[in-house]
């Protein structure tokens, strides 16, 4: 019995190959390492480089290693880009996750774990947001992700393939061992970017949009540090191996911070200013966008550990200074 990784190479990813290689898990890597890094895989563990929509590749590579487990994270993860590109997100999003499933389905994969995103739900009528309000996506990355939540449950109830789905609202910070953490250099999230602007490699930080109806006029979120995130990936596993039935569950902490508010957390860590800019709203932003996780802690016994914002920004500080010196 083994588990299969997609985008093992890349940021959340990569947390989750060593959380399972810490539970003593059979793991096989497989990331095109077009935003992931061959570094960031566990020396131990098998990586094979190729896409997940590349049928014949992923058909051998079940056989080989005897999966009957696969953790789906590689996609196109970038809202603005997703806005100027949106085929290539319902192509890599959406139609090679649909070749992804219909493998694993031909293959007798037991148990499928999405990698979903708050964007599904666009702008939420109500804070915090529920699983079982709309899903009214407003961008291509949102639109792609919801279609391939339908098509897995589709097929899952077609052909016994049991699954979580994982909406993950905002995932920052490192791996505290400092093992892994987020690599690439043209991200767009916020607490990267805020913290790489504190080190120096940034000219300076943007705020997209003042004028919010929030306590600050910047966009609140519910920041969720990586680690929690993939214990939440290990429940969801469990649960299913348990004999849990398929479901969708919301990731977050259930309280949100402002633009604003995680701009002084990056000050206070870094013991320095950082030069910020604001201009116009950004497209496809929602105002405010928090999780309701009650019943992810309930299904899968989750626990977070690091809830604290000074803290995942400390991690993510942490991790950048230590790729200035890799």
């Amino acid at each position: 019995m083994a588990v299969l990784v997609t985008g093992g190479a890349g940021y959340i990813g990569s947390h989750m190959v060593h959380e399972l290689l810490d539970r003593n898990e059979r793991i096989v890597v497989l990331d095109n390492l077009s935003t992931g890094f061959e570094f960031l895989v566990p020396k131990a563990v098998p990586l094979v480089v190729g896409d997940f929509g590349d049928q014949s590749l992923v058909s051998r590579l079940l056989s080989q290693h005897g999966v009957d487990e696969i953790i789906h994270f590689a996609a196109f993860t970038s809202v603005p880009e997703s806005l100027r590109q949106p085929l290539a997100y319902y192509l890599n999003n959406t139609a090679n996750t649909r070749t992804l499933i219909e493998t694993a389905v031909r293959a007798g994969v037991k148990r499928f774990i999405f990698s979903s995103t708050a964007a599904v739900y666009g702008t939420p009528e109500r804070v915090p947001v529920s699983e079982q309000d709309p899903c009214r996506p407003f961008t291509p990355y949102g639109w792609s992700k919801l279609m391939a939540e339908t098509m897995l449950r589709d097929s899952g109830a077609a052909h016994e393939l049991q699954h979580v789905i994982l909406r993950y609202f905002n995932v920052a910070g490192a791996d505290p061992q400092m093992r892994t953490g987020p690599s690439h250099g043209d991200a767009t999230h916020l607490i990267k970017v805020a913290v790489q602007t504190a080190l120096g490699q940034r000219p300076r930080l943007e705020v997209y949009g003042t004028d919010y109806p929030t306590r600050d006029g910047t966009c609140i979120r519910d920041f969720i540090h990586v680690s929690d995130l993939v214990r939440a990936h290990s429940g969801a596993l469990q649960y299913l191996r348990g004999g849990g039935n398929s479901v969708t569950l919301n990731c977050g902490y259930g309280r949100g911070f402002s633009v604003l508010e995680v701009i002084e957390a990056i000050k206070r860590a870094a013991q320095s200013d950082l030069p910020v800019s604001f201009g116009p709203r950004r497209a496809g932003d929602a105002a405010e966008v928090v999780a309701t996780s009650e019943q992810a802690r309930r299904l899968l016994r989750w626990r977070p550990r690091f809830d604290d914002l000074d803290t995942i920004v400390t991690h993510a500080l942490d991790w950048e200074r230590r790729l200035l010196v890799r």
